[in-house]
Order: C-alpha cells, then structure tokens, then sequence
C-alpha cells in the first residue's frame, strides 16, 4: 500500500492500523497515488459500514473514558486493551513476554 517515493526514502514509516494510515496520506496527499487513496479509502469505508458501536451503561462509559484520559488513550484504544488483558489474564491468548533485561521505558 502506498508504494511512492514517501516510503522507499526513509524519511517515515507506514502505519499499521487504517486511521494511522489514513491520517499519513492526508499529511502527504501531495505524495499519495490515485490508486493508493483508493485502497484506502475503501478499506476505512468497509470498516465503518461494518462498525457496530460497544454500547455500555452511563456510569461505565464514564469509567472508561476517566481512565482512558488519565492514560493518554482513546475510547476504543481502552476497550482494546481491557480485552486484551482480559484475554491473556483467561489463558485465551499467549502472555507477552518482557525482556527483564532491557530496557521497559516506564513500563513494568
């Protein structure tokens, strides 16, 4: 996807979720093929055709949204964590590993 010169140079590195690389080729747009806008375009319309909103009750969305903000996060980045978690704490999903020799950058 977007195969220009934007990437071959170095200079940036593709995204890897669609809003991530959309907000990319509307900061090169100038950069950004035809067919490139295409694919993109209707990968984010496929996935919001096929978006079906989490609702929760009043005083949970509160909760998730006080903490996502106290940590910098968004709404959906939240719930994403909290599944994930959720599923490796229930054995459903492999545990990721720390190196407990490296570095962590603030993260335990």
């Amino acid at each position: 996807m977007m195969s220009n010169v934007i990437y071959r140079n170095g200079r940036a590195r593709m995204p890897g979720d669609i809003t991530g690389q959309l907000e990319y080729a509307a900061d090169r747009i100038g950069d950004a093929s035809r067919a490139d806008l295409q694919v993109l375009l209707r990968r984010a319309a496929l996935l919001i055709r096929n978006a079906a909103p989490i609702g929760l009750e009043a005083e949970m969305e509160d909760a998730l949204l006080s903490i996502a903000g106290e940590l910098g996060m968004t709404r959906n980045d939240m719930i994403r964590h909290i599944v994930r978690e959720w599923l490796e704490t229930n054995a459903y999903l492999p545990v990721r590993e720390l190196d407990e020799d490296g570095e962590v950058s603030g993260n335990a």
